[in-house]
């Protein structure tokens, strides 16, 4: 699965990513940590494409939603980009894949079983 290219962004709304060699284990494994942002990265894992922010129904405040965003785009996890008012969001699953081969997999993979786990309870 190839990650999406960001259309070019409208100037003064370019947002900030590590280049895929910048990308450090110690950040993704940070960001993976926190379950609203493992939930975010599940989402976009399942739907495949890119979705808007809003898209997701977390149980936090706006102003936490956003920092778990920026945090996973900080860290390499997301690709984030404007279309028009929308902040759209998309996994670097390629990139990620080329970094640290089968963690993104690994770690998707055990929280769909914690998840089945947790349901089953």
């Amino acid at each position: 699965m190839a990650d999406q290219q960001a259309p070019t962004p409208s100037a003064g709304r370019e947002l900030k990513h590590p280049e895929a060699a910048e990308i450090r284990l110690e950040g993704v494994l940070h960001a993976l940590s926190d379950p609203m942002r493992l939930r975010i990265v599940c989402g976009l894992a399942d739907d495949g494409g890119e979705l808007a922010c809003s898209v997701f129904d977390l149980p936090v405040s706006k102003s936490t939603c956003t920092h778990h965003f920026r945090v996973l785009r900080e860290s390499g996890v997301i690709r984030q980009f404007y279309r028009g008012t929308a902040k759209m969001s998309v996994l670097r699953h390629a990139d990620l894949a080329d970094r640290f081969p089968g963690l993104l997999d690994c770690v998707l993979a055990a929280a769909k079983r914690q998840e089945e786990c947790l349901t089953v309870a």
